[in-house]
């Protein structure tokens, strides 16, 4: 099961294979119909991992923007927003 690019038919014939195989691998699977991508597979661990390196490349770009545009602020200042943003939160 080492090809990354597989039909639909062919990934719902041996679906418990590959998912085993994607967990194992921890790569993803393009699924095709009438030989064009339709899909992407990949195992939930793999997944979550992705979303947590968008996640931090977000909070990159995010500080990068907010030095660009001078917003920036000594620790002590944000840690004092910070506290009494969950003050308020709290009730």
């Amino acid at each position: 099961m080492s090809d990354s690019v597989i039909s639909l038919s062919d990934f719902k014939a041996g679906a418990s294979q590959w998912l085993k195989q994607l967990q194992d691998d921890n790569q993803a699977v393009v699924l095709t119909q009438n030989g064009r991508g339709s899909a992407v597979v990949q195992s939930f661990d793999s997944f979550q991992r992705q979303q947590q390196s968008l996640a931090m490349l977000k909070l990159m770009t995010q500080g990068e923007a907010d030095v660009q545009a001078g917003r920036l602020g000594g620790q002590s200042e944000t840690f004092a927003k910070v506290r009494k943003q969950l003050e308020k939160r709290r009730g």
